[in-house]
C-alpha cells in the first residue's frame, strides 16, 4: 500500500463466509468483485481491503464515510467520493495474494464459499489464503 497514488485494493481473507473476498483482476486493472454478499454495491470491498492516499483525501474535503450508509454500504460511501472503479490500483500481487484475514479464535463459517461452490463460482483456488 505504500506505493497507492489513489485508492488500492486487495483482497481480505476469511470474510463475508468466502475463503476470501476482494477484486477480480485481469490485465492489471480491476474488472470485479469476488463476494458473496450485495455484490451490486459500488464497492463491495471489505474496510480491510483498501487504502487511500493522503494527498486524494485532503483533496476532497467533503469525501467521508456516511454514518446513515446502509449495512454493507459504508465502504462505498467514502470510495465513491474519492475514486472511479476503474481507477483502483490492484495490490497484492494483482490480488492473487491474501495479506490481510479476518481472525477469530474460532473456526470460520464457510457458508457462503460452500453456496458459491455449488454453484461453481467458489474462490480461485489459485489464490493463496
Amino acid at each position: 500500500m505504500r506505493w497507492t497514488r489513489g485508492v488500492s485494493v486487495w483482497p481480505v481473507g476469511l470474510v463475508g463466509g468466502l475463503r476470501f473476498e476482494g477484486p477480480r483482476v485481469q490485465d492489471g486493472r480491476v474488472v470485479g468483485f469476488h463476494t458473496a454478499w450485495e455484490p451490486n454495491r459500488p464497492f463491495p470491498v471489505d474496510m480491510a481491503g483498501f487504502a487511500v492516499a493522503l494527498p486524494l483525501l485532503l483533496s476532497k474535503p467533503n469525501a467521508q464515510f456516511d454514518a446513515a450508509a446502509p449495512r454493507g454500504h459504508l465502504e462505498s460511501s467514502l470510495l465513491s467520493h474519492l475514486v472511479d472503479p476503474k481507477d483502483l490500483e490492484p495490490r497484492a500481487a494483482n490480488c492473487t495474494r491474501v495479506l490481510v484475514w479476518h481472525t477469530r479464535t474460532e473456526k470460520p463459517k464457510m457458508k457462503q464459499e460452500e453456496q458459491l461452490q455449488r454453484q461453481g463460482r467458489g474462490s480461485d483456488p489459485a489464490v493463496e489464503v
